[in-house]
């Protein structure tokens, strides 16, 4: 018997695809978010929401460490929203209203990228006054581009600055040396934005860091996205991400951090962001964004099945 027939190995795909237990005890939403339009680099991170599903026939619903299968919580897949031909200002309102929609259907929500451009409308879509959100961002950049030549990949946490997203809101994790500039390093200084660069999170472990943040966060915020940027990893790693450099962080630190954001009771969105699958080697990069989607979801399967 192959491993694809074995009824002992339920697959996360299956689950994904609503297979779920009777005694389910929660629910978590995924809807793809294809847009290409904004990168800086050419690419078809369009494609990736079909390559995150697909990785994840390669990954089985039952978490070892924790002792839990995603099988008790019930996933919902909505498909991919029709915004692949879109500009990200075009996309904004269809985004935002999508998430709106979701965040309030289910304890959360994973948005499988498209580019980093979806952060924006994304965290428009919590509901909220951006003034009562927070965003936690794992990512080699800062995405503080300047605004004057419209909206791009580079450039989301600027526009939610602008927008009125306090900058003491912000915990940016695994902000890369030789991957920024000075003028946008200035921008998140004078913001107040909290930076955490990939070698403090490897010297102090990402459990640390992220749990620091997400209480700072749970302290003046009711709700928290989470973006996170593939190309937080290494490149060994994450060869479809174009931002993606050598000094990056390694998978087991950025599942972890996954994990813990989806265990917060106010991390209400994940969006998973960055990928070409036309770039990537041996499905390296899609199979570290499964795995991370599955982490969030087993944290967030934590929230009820804790004694």
């Amino acid at each position: 018997m192959s491993l694809h027939q074995d009824p002992r190995w339920p697959r996360a795909s299956a689950w994904l695809a609503g297979e779920c237990l009777r005694n389910a005890v929660g629910a978590i939403n995924v809807m793809g978010v294809p847009i290409a339009k904004g990168s800086i680099t050419p690419g078809r991170c369009d494609l990736a929401p079909a390559a995150i599903r697909k990785a994840l026939e390669r990954f089985s619903t039952y978490d070892f460490d924790s002792d839990r299968d995603l099988r008790l919580l019930k996933a919902r897949d909505d498909g991919d929203l029709l915004v692949s031909s879109m500009t990200p200002e075009r996309a904004f309102q269809p985004v935002t209203e999508a998430v709106a929609i979701n965040v309030d259907a289910a304890p959360a929500l994973v948005l499988l990228g498209g580019d980093n451009s979806i952060t924006r409308p994304g965290c428009h879509g919590l509901g909220l006054p951006l003034a009562r959100c927070g965003l936690l961002t794992l990512d080699a950049h800062l995405d503080l581009r300047d605004l004057e030549d419209g909206l791009t990949n580079g450039n989301p946490v600027r526009a939610l600055l602008h927008d009125g997203l306090p900058g003491d809101h912000i915990f940016q994790i695994g902000i890369q040396p030789f991957a920024n500039s000075e003028a946008y390093a200035r921008v998140a200084r004078e913001a107040g934005i909290h930076v955490v660069t990939a070698d403090c999170v490897v010297e102090r472990g990402a459990a640390g860091v992220v749990r620091e943040a997400l209480a700072y966060l749970d302290q003046r915020v009711e709700r928290i996205y989470v973006d996170l940027d593939l190309d937080v990893l290494d490149r060994a790693f994450s060869p479809a991400t174009p931002g993606s450099r050598p000094g990056g962080l390694a998978p087991h630190l950025v599942r972890k951090a996954a994990h813990l954001c989806g265990a917060h009771p106010k991390v209400r969105v994940l969006d998973l962001v960055e990928m070409d699958p036309t770039r990537d080697i041996g499905d390296a990069t899609a199979l570290a964004a499964a795995a991370c989607l599955l982490e969030f979801a087993s944290g967030v399967l934590g929230r009820f099945t804790r004694v």
